[in-house]
């Protein structure tokens, strides 16, 4: 085989992409991963996932000594000063750390990456940089971008989108950030802690869109408590920045009378959309639906029966897990061998603190449905652990069916919600019931007794509360 003939070529090295290429190769097929970045990760590791977790985690330590947090556990701080620079080289760090243990996995596994950009010749040929590459099969993981805000111009100074809002070189007084999901709730979180008064403007009546009604309720609470104002039902007419200020005309969503906020930044989080401009697929034989997306079958095929696509650009939450586990899932059915993606399994994490976590359906989606459910649930306030803590915020969710007892969903706020849903997930893949979680042996203390507590909570039958 020369070498521009590869088995398979994986366009976008994101979670995805590179997760697609790495099993690929191990399965025996030569393989070129297509990525125009100068490092690999994607979105994810370079300006996503991975630095705001660091700025996160960093926040939090922050908040925890400069509010008192830590005084009230006999440890006594003076002179404390916030050095967002060392911050950011922390956060530099960790992606650089990342990203090169990506490119030294590629070495070991005998991935070539091809720089540059990628865009289809025909249906088996990928012209990248001018030079054209053959392919027997291609998966296309391209990812998503941030969607813009209809006249509204990112500056990346004053008027930001979720990259420059990683990169603030000095901490804003005042921040509006528009949209109330995942992104705008994690970012806006950073900067809440370091000192910034934070605004949330969200279109529909609740924040965290897709999530369980109460979870989406307590959410707002706590985020308010600790000093969020959040302002739903409330449309974004227009941002004009004045001088180093913005100013934002909002409305009520169903329409009213016109007001304006300044503030020193503003933050546009409204939705990612595919990455799939550019890529000219029409000269491969695809096209893609309203939302830009490519439709796929069960096996990840396209229209073009030996082009696959994952994550972000198909249909489905845009989530890395969910990238990863179906380019795993494509590079097997590539090598013929059998790859599945359980999308009725899929956990999600909202890394505020606390954490807020689900997997499967909502307690409304499982009643739109048609199932009869039974609901149980736990404070984290009667949790042992969480209460040593000093942690009492939130609680477990868990929906079982009222007939098999099958669990449907569980929902939960918990500062560790992120690493406790993973139970949870475990447990409905395998199809638990209620009652097979509730008879699972919990370490103690720890905050998954929880979740223990809310599935004996589906039989009317919890310990501690």
């Amino acid at each position: 085989m020369a070498d521009t003939e590869f088995d398979v070529i994986v366009i976008g090295s994101g979670p995805g992409g590179y997760v697609a290429a790495i099993r690929a190769a191990q399965l025996g097929l030569k393989t070129a991963c297509v990525e125009s970045r100068d490092t690999l990760g994607g979105t994810c590791l370079n300006v996503g996932c991975i630095p705001s977790k660091a700025l996160l985690h960093a926040s939090e330590l922050y908040e925890e000594a400069h509010s008192g947090a830590l005084a009230k556990w006999g440890v006594k701080t003076s002179g404390l000063e916030l050095d967002l620079d060392a911050m950011h080289a922390s956060r530099l760090e960790a992606i650089k750390s990342l990203t090169s243990g990506i490119a030294f996995l590629f070495k070991k596994n005998k991935v070539e990456w091809l720089k540059g950009h990628g865009r289809f010749i025909d249906a088996n040929t990928i012209d990248v940089g001018g030079t054209a590459y053959k392919a027997k099969n291609v998966i296309i993981a391209t990812g998503s971008s941030v969607m813009p805000l209809p006249g509204v111009t990112i500056d990346n100074e004053v008027v930001l989108d979720s990259t420059s809002a990683l990169e603030l070189a000095k901490v804003p007084e005042t921040m509006v950030v528009v949209g109330g999901g995942v992104i705008g709730l994690e970012l806006g979180s950073v900067w809440r802690r370091l000192g910034a008064k934070v605004t949330v403007v969200e279109f529909l009546d609740q924040i965290l869109p897709g999530m369980d009604g109460e979870v989406r309720k307590e959410a707002a609470k706590i985020l308010k408590k600790q000093g969020f104002e959040i302002r739903t039902s409330t449309k974004v007419a227009r941002i004009e920045r004045k001088g180093e200020k913005a100013v934002l005309a909002v409305e009520p969503a169903a329409g009213g009378a016109a007001e304006t906020i300044e503030a020193d930044a503003v933050m546009v989080c409204i939705g990612r959309r595919p990455n799939t401009d550019g890529l000219d697929l029409d000269k491969a034989g695809l096209a893609t639906n309203k939302r830009g997306q490519i439709e796929v079958d069960h096996d990840f095929r396209t229209g073009v029966p030996h082009i696959y696509a994952i994550g972000d650009v198909v249909p489905g939450p845009m989530l890395a897990h969910k990238a990863e586990d179906e380019g795993i899932a494509a590079a097997e059915i590539i090598a013929g061998q059998v790859g599945i993606v359980n999308h009725d399994v899929i956990p999600s994490v909202v890394y505020t603190m606390p954490e807020i976590a689900g997997v499967g359906l909502t307690e409304e989606d499982a009643k739109a449905r048609g199932h009869e459910v039974k609901i149980g649930k736990f404070p984290m306030l009667a949790n042992s652990r969480a209460k040593t803590n000093k942690e009492p915020d939130g609680f477990v969710k868990v929906i079982a069916d009222a007939k098999s007892d099958r669990v449907l969903g569980v929902w939960m706020i918990a500062s560790v919600a992120g690493t406790m849903i993973a139970e949870a997930a475990l447990a409905m893949e395998f199809g638990a019931t209620s009652e097979d979680i509730a008879y699972t042996c919990h370490a103690h203390p720890t905050h998954s007794e929880a979740v223990k507590e809310a599935a004996m909570a589906v039989q009317g039958k919890p310990i501690h509360i």
